[in-house]
């Protein structure tokens, strides 16, 4: 999806958080109960920006006019490099209603969770004080 890509790589979460519909739903890659809503998913996003260093998506898969869509990106967290996906799916109204991200190697994955599972109580603040 053109418009994601673009707002994440220039930086800008307003622009990635207006791409979210009301109801979707973000599967994390390092937590098995995905989380619902624009207001979790946008806020978990806005903290994934400072755990990921040297972030870059390096690849875009699938139909640009379809509603599947996957953005292979790299970054680094700490020490550890990781690759990923981000798997989008958008509805009629061209919003992202299904957000689901895989990363690789294990020990990325491992740092991943670590470092946003420290950040996760002021995710769930940030989230809780946006209105519905």
């Amino acid at each position: 999806m053109r418009a994601f890509r673009e707002a994440v790589e220039a930086g800008d979460p307003a622009a990635v958080e207006a791409l979210l519909a009301e109801d979707v739903v973000f599967t994390s890659p390092v937590v098995f109960k995905p989380y619902h809503g624009k207001a979790i998913t946008a806020a978990i996003l806005r903290a994934v920006v400072q755990v990921f260093e040297d972030f870059r998506y390096v690849r875009e898969i699938g139909d640009p006019d379809g509603t599947d869509h996957a953005l292979v990106f790299r970054a680094r967290v700490g020490d550890r490099e990781l690759t990923g996906c981000d798997f989008l799916h958008v509805n009629e109204d061209g919003l992202i209603d299904d957000f689901m991200v895989m990363v690789r190697p294990l020990s990325g994955a491992h740092a991943l969770a670590e470092a946003m599972g420290a950040r996760f109580e002021q995710i769930a603040e940030e989230a809780a004080a946006r209105p519905a």
